[in-house]
């Protein structure tokens, strides 16, 4: 029986078949199925706004009752500013630059599939930081932080207690300006003297002026006016020089400063202890515009100038 040119198989289509029924009945190893992708990262909500991340300290030391409603005031004032969107955390997990993971699905692959929506540093333009003690940051964290100033030229807006912290980590001292030493007034009628009225967040103030609030004193390093602008500071004719556990002898109390660190921006106020602190529109425009200044949107270069005669 012959078969039509119609219905005999062609030569590829038969080798076909056959290395089809090999691999099914004759046990031919075959390429696993690669695995299902990450899914994408989701479109930034975001886009086109600056981005803060605000940390508050709340277990390695004094808990401050001020630090909710600070960090709650300073997203509030962003929103409502239209420039800068404030993401509020109360723990570090996100000062890295590495991917973020979690547990079960959220681990990292290949037992996890999911991704966590976890931002790192990249993702930040400025940190907002009311903390104190420790903290828990690895090395890594430590690296992370630092070149986030110091290499990509961003901003870090520390609050109160930020100087009374990392006592252990002399880099961060050498960033900030400054390490805590004492309140030897507690909290005070804080009788305050404007020095540089042209920096934005002073721009509102008058030139004089009283606020409550719980004044840091400075140790002596590494503090220095040769490396901080002071912004403000207090008026020494008008507190007691005598009290207990006042160690500085040159009648130099800042209230507030601003450095660079490397290509980044740091501002410092000794301001925010009380909770009322942050009801003050005083207070408040004063860290607005300060982080607005850390986020590149002002322009002011810092300039270190000696402590004013008498």
């Amino acid at each position: 029986m012959s078969f039509s040119g119609s219905l005999r198989p062609s030569r590829r289509a038969f080798l076909a078949g056959v290395a089809g029924l090999a691999a099914r009945g004759l046990g031919v190893a075959q390429q696993p199925a690669p695995p299902p992708p990450q899914p994408a990262s989701a479109q930034d909500p975001f886009a086109g706004k600056k981005k803060l991340l605000a940390i508050g300290d709340v277990h390695t030391g004094y808990q401050h009752d001020s630090v909710s409603h600070a960090l709650a005031t300073i997203e509030r004032l962003g929103r409502q500013s239209g420039e800068f969107v404030t993401f509020i955390r109360t723990d570090t997990q996100l000062l890295t630059k590495s991917d973020i993971y979690g547990t079960g699905r959220y681990s990292a692959p290949p037992a996890g599939t999911r991704r966590t929506n976890a931002k790192n540093l990249n993702y930040f333009d400025a940190i907002f930081f009311f903390g104190l003690g420790e903290e828990e940051l690895s090395a890594q964290q430590k690296t992370a932080l630092l070149a986030f100033v110091h290499d990509d030229g961003k901003g870090f807006v520390g609050a109160h207690s930020a100087i009374d912290a990392f006592y252990n980590w002399p880099q961060y001292g050498e960033m900030m300006g400054a390490y805590f030493d004492n309140h030897p007034w507690g909290v005070m009628d804080a009788p305050i003297i404007i020095e540089q009225p042209e920096f934005p967040p002073m721009k509102h103030l008058p030139r004089e002026f009283t606020l409550r609030d719980e004044i840091y004193v400075p140790t002596n390093t590494p503090y220095s006016r040769a490396n901080v602008d002071v912004l403000a500071r207090l008026d020494a004719n008008k507190v007691n020089l005598k009290i207990a556990d006042l160690h500085r002898t040159d009648g130099d109390f800042p209230i507030a400063w601003v450095k660079n660190y490397g290509r980044g921006r740091v501002f410092y106020s000794t301001l925010g202890h009380l909770d009322a602190s942050w009801d003050d529109p005083r207070v408040q425009q004063m860290y607005v515009e300060a982080i607005r200044w850390s986020l590149g949107l002002t322009a002011y270069t810092p300039r270190p100038h000696p402590l004013p005669a008498k």
